[in-house]
């Protein structure tokens, strides 16, 4: 890092590695990472720090010495000042390229899905003013009262502008006739119908000088033939032709003969029920919103086939799937779908389902518990309705699978491949029916060049291996715990030396202890592995204490010779991360994992049991409840 004689100024020459979740270009300092905006992964940069936080820097560039190839003029001349647009600077070929990208590499990082066909991204019709929707923030009164901008994400100041070029020009010229004017609020927002000319602006202004009516409490737009009314809370797709290629999209992809039906969930003003109307038998909107739902029943007016229901999607879609459903169209928020609402298809399966998602996390998220159950994702289409921005919108189609259906049913059975009292008492204690098929297989050694957690994983899936040839159906559940101490694995004592030497190194020391878990499809040979590691901090206990838990007989068929759980010895004095991990089987990872596998099952944990609640995620899981100073955690 290099300091100006103005010590106030900071710049770094960097090369640009990656990019960061909001669109910037990434590299790292002593360890830390940079956020660079107006850069390009591959680019050599000199950039000036605007910010420093706890865990980042922030920086925009001022010099770029290694261009990128993909590098243009960025046409607005507040580029960069507002930081409304991340990727202006990106030549727009380029820009579909990094959000198909961003689509994939979230799919493999957080949903495993590396076979998915994701298509090309569907190009916005108009690069350039396609917004329909603006939300500005009005300067204070001082120095330059009234005037309309937007304010730099990092530096929190206020830029104003006289036009957007992302917006669509009867926008912009509002803009030009409100700037200065507009004084008496903080915020302003404005609507426009692009196929109808309708509009609105809010709030409500009471000055003179405001040149245009206000508050309008909705406006009308219009959708490949349909008219809406969008009330001013509303949601609705800010990129209007491009919407309407998408919704086509989603139209052909359901395959519609005009017999099914159909639940549009997180419906909002019904836009997809609507627009589905002629082509299916019946189409029930859920909405929540309560302002949503006042639109959508002027828009299905007249329309005999839809139904509206008021209602949570994750609340009622169980009972709606239930009563038999031919698709269903899942247009949530960036948060993605509730449990309820992933339990309802797993368990209900209708025979076509299209996901919309504005959050290729989220989206990724919620393909894997899918895909893990009796559905195949037959394709993934990035769509850009935001261009010039990092945000990027998808239509994912999956169709239910029988044959993968009747297999998962047939491993909806537990079977411990373990003898281990502790591990038989925490599934037990789950609520969960379990069976029990111990083996007497050997543990390998650990390998002077494995990964301790590599060594847990190793030793669980041996166990679960051993114990699939005794069944021919159900999941094989294997777990193996192994301790790590300055990189050296202790398993089990040998003998009382052993024990002796393991407790005495690990006493007032801290530690991690790694517990390897392992599911097989006794049917199918179907395998999955991970691992949970706790840190543990020993308290300094005594010689006489070792001498006495050593006779006791216990420390013999534990990882690294004793028992967290010990009352009479209780040798942590502190355990960062999951407690059950420590005793033996990490509910949080069995759980997480299994619902992975594509296992429905419903634990029902007996209560109070406190070392669940000791690790939040473990509570969370297993449906108990998570402790105030704990949530978050």
């Amino acid at each position: 890092m290099v300091a100006t004689p103005n010590d106030n100024q900071w710049f770094l020459t960097l090369e640009l590695t990656g990019l960061g979740r909001l669109g910037e270009a990434l590299s790292e300092v002593d360890g830390k990472p940079v956020y660079v905006f107006g850069g390009i992964p591959g680019e050599t940069v000199v950039a000036e720090v605007i910010r420093e936080r706890r865990g980042y820097f922030a920086a925009e560039v001022v010099e770029v010495l290694k261009p990128s190839p993909h590098r243009v003029e960025p046409p607005c001349p507040y580029f960069g000042a507002c930081t409304g647009c991340q990727f202006q600077h990106i030549s727009y070929e380029r820009q579909l390229e990094m959000k198909r990208e961003a689509v994939v590499d979230a799919l493999v990082r957080i949903g495993e899905l590396d076979g998915a066909v994701v298509g090309e991204t569907l190009p916005s019709p108009e690069p350039l003013g396609y917004r329909n929707h603006a939300r500005f923030t009005i300067s204070k009164p001082e120095p330059r009262p009234g005037r309309i901008g937007y304010v730099h994400r990092e530096k929190r100041q206020h830029v104003e502008v006289d036009r957007c070029l992302l917006m669509a020009d009867w926008i912009n010229e509002a803009v030009e006739k409100l700037q200065g004017n507009v004084a008496e609020t903080t915020q302003l927002s404005l609507r426009y119908g692009v196929n109808t000319g309708d509009w609105l602006l809010q709030p409500t202004f009471s000055e003179v000088g405001v040149p245009m009516a206000s508050g309008q409490k909705h406006y009308k737009e219009e959708l490949l033939g349909h008219t809406f009314q969008v009330s001013s809370p509303s949601f609705f797709q800010v990129n209007t032709h491009q919407a309407e290629r998408m919704m086509t999209r989603v139209i052909e992809a359901l395959e519609l003969t005009g017999e099914e039906t159909i639940v549009d969930a997180y419906a909002g003003v019904a836009t997809f029920a609507v627009l589905l109307a002629d082509h299916v038998k019946r189409a029930i909107a859920v909405e929540e919103s309560a302002s949503a739902l006042i639109d959508a029943r002027v828009n299905v007016a007249g329309i005999a086939n839809v139904e509206l229901r008021q209602a949570r999607t994750e609340d009622v879609l169980a009972e709606l799937v239930a009563d038999g459903v031919d698709a269903i169209i899942l247009d949530p928020p960036r948060t993605g779908c509730m449990p309820g609402t992933i339990d309802a298809l797993l368990d209900s399966p209708p025979r076509r389902i299209v996901y919309v998602s504005c959050e290729p996390e989220t989206l990724a998220r919620d393909l894997a518990l899918l895909t893990a159950g009796p559905f195949t994702l037959d394709s993934v289409t990035p769509v850009d309705m935001f261009p010039q921005t990092q945000h990027v919108e998808s239509v994912s189609i999956l169709t239910f699978d029988p044959e993968r259906h009747a297999q998962l049913q047939a491993r909806s059975q537990l079977v411990l491949a373990s003898a281990s009292p502790r591990r038989h008492e925490i599934v037990s204690r789950l609520g969960l029916e379990v069976d029990v098929a111990p083996n007497d297989v050997e543990e390998p050694a650990a390998r002077p060049d494995q990964e301790p957690q590599d060594v847990a994983v190793e030793r669980a899936l041996i166990k679960a291996r051993a114990s699939v040839a005794l069944r021919e159906s159900g999941t094989i559940v294997g777990a193996d715990t192994v301790v790590e101490l300055d990189g050296e694995v202790l398993g089990k004592p040998l003998d009382a030396d052993d024990a002796w030497r393991m407790l005495r190194a690990l006493r007032n020391r801290e530690h991690r202890v790694i517990t390897g878990v392992a599911l097989i499809d006794a049917a199918t040979g179907d395998e999955r592995t991970a691992f949970r590691a706790t840190r543990v901090i020993m308290r300094d206990y005594s010689d006489d204490e070792i001498e006495s838990y050593i006779a006791s007989g216990d420390p013999f068929d534990k990882a690294g010779a004793y028992a967290v759980q010990h009352e009479g010895f209780s040798p942590a004095a502190e355990v960062r991360g999951c407690y059950l991990n420590v005793v033996g089987l990490p509910v949080c990872t069995l759980l997480k994992e299994a619902e992975r596998f594509g296992l429905r099952i419903t634990p029902k944990p007996d209560l109070p049991w406190p070392e669940l609640s000791l690790c939040p995620e473990c509570a969370k899981r297993a449906g108990a409840p998570v402790p105030k100073r704990m949530r978050g955690g």
